[in-house]
């Protein structure tokens, strides 16, 4: 079996598949952890179910547009290139498809949550995982007003949580600007200690297990096989190469709307900030979380593709709002990174055979998501190389619902 992609996704599924007896050869053009696996900001989101696309989003859309630095901006010169997948975007918000959406990342949500106990017990990595909660932050009583409705889906769901006012938040969260009037705190939020060490740490658990872990580009799909810059290799194919996935499946005749979300942060001092939670600054699209590396401030999506250079400036730009949201912020000696993250329209990931081709297995497309919902698209990976049953409906995620030529 060959794993396209050594970043959290395709390690997770190489142990999962050896786990289950395969032996597993994984292929990534830089290494491990050289990619979003590196530089997000640890956190298992499990309580995160709703799509991008929603009505919500397409509201604010507009605003946030109108703002380079803002929580959402496309490029002026890549928005000829996206209008496609926009128009795709803006279909997936409408309602019925919301909720649709919104069913099926539950339950992929709760399948990773179960997996990732499992996944990590195996692995001997549990004492990388933090149970420290969320806080998720907002100005005014009627930006939380506006929150209240997603925050009743999750009590169906079973998801704990308790709103919290003035005093309440500062005992959570200590140092935070009075600007902030409510909060609502995830007790059952976690996250790693550091994403970074994490995925590195998986990869030597693939090759402990035998596997081995080639530095080779995948240069095209071929019959039962890929083909690198070390030559041809067969096998069946897991596709797990993140953001630049839709270039192979291309290469099959298979045009997938896989976009990327380009993500940006500042990873600080560890001493920058007493932090005891990851706040969510969500009318703002950022956050805030604590990393044995350091403290990270980072999020916000740039709808910029594979080719623009970096735009440190919306860096910048969330840093100078973390200070002025936690005063005590100390913002000298910060770090600057940026990833891709591999986003579909309907914000649900591709995860089954590529169309015409079952000796290949989609695993991209995860967005933000791609550490909270790594173990349990492994085991779904392992679940369809091994013939089992998998644990969820699989239609919503299948790489077919796109059609060949999208």
């Amino acid at each position: 079996m060959i794993v396209v992609g050594a970043g959290v996704i395709g390690l997770s599924a190489a142990l999962a598949a050896q786990a289950r007896g395969l032996k597993v050869r994984v292929i990534d053009r830089e290494g491990p952890a050289a990619g979003a696996s590196a530089g997000n900001a640890g956190a298992f989101a499990f309580t995160d179910i709703f799509p991008l696309a929603s009505p919500r989003i397409i509201r604010r859309a507009p605003k946030w547009l109108l703002d380079p630095l803002g929580p959402l901006s496309v490029p002026p010169r890549y928005a000829h290139r996206i209008a496609p997948w926009m128009l795709r975007f803006w279909r997936a918000s409408w309602p019925a498809r919301v909720q649709a959406s919104t069913v099926a990342q539950a339950a992929l949500m709760d399948l990773s949550k179960e997996a990732l106990e499992v996944h990590l017990q195996r692995e001997g990595l549990t004492g990388m995982l933090r149970r420290d909660g969320q806080l998720q932050v907002y100005e005014g009583e009627r930006a939380w007003r506006a929150s209240l409705p997603s925050w009743v889906l999750r009590e169906e769901l079973g998801i704990a949580f308790r709103h919290l006012r003035g005093e309440e938040i500062a005992e959570v969260q200590p140092g935070l600007s009075p600007r902030f009037t409510h909060a609502t705190f995830t007790p059952g939020w976690c996250s790693i200690s550091d994403p970074k060490h994490y995925t590195l740490a998986l990869a030597e658990r693939v090759r402990a297990r035998g596997g081995e872990i080639v530095i080779a580009e995948a240069r095209s799909l071929v019959p039962s096989g890929v083909e690198t810059t070390a030559g041809r290799m067969q096998g069946r194919v897991v596709l797990a190469a993140g953001a630049f996935s839709h270039r192979l499946t291309r290469t099959a005749g298979v045009r997938i709307p896989l976009e990327t979300e380009r993500g940006y942060n500042t990873t600080l001092p560890a001493d920058a900030f007493d932090l005891r939670v990851h706040v969510t600054f969500e009318g703002h699209g950022f956050v805030v979380s604590r990393l044995t590396s350091g403290l990270r401030v980072g999020g916000a999506v740039e709808l910029g593709g594979l080719e623009l250079p970096p735009n440190f400036a919306r860096a910048d730009a969330m840093l100078t709002k973390a200070a002025r949201f936690l005063p005590g912020l100390r913002t000298e000696g910060g770090k600057q990174w940026m990833g891709f993250r591999p986003s579909l329209p309907d914000s649900l990931p591709a995860v089954g055979p590529l169309p015409d081709r079952p000796d290949v297995i989609c695993a991209f497309g995860h967005g933000h998501l791609g550490l909270t919902q790594s173990a349990g698209t492994a085991e779904l990976v392992a679940d369809l190389l091994t013939g089992q049953a998998p644990g969820i409906d699989m239609k919503p995620f299948s790489p077919a619902r796109f059609g060949r030529s999208q």
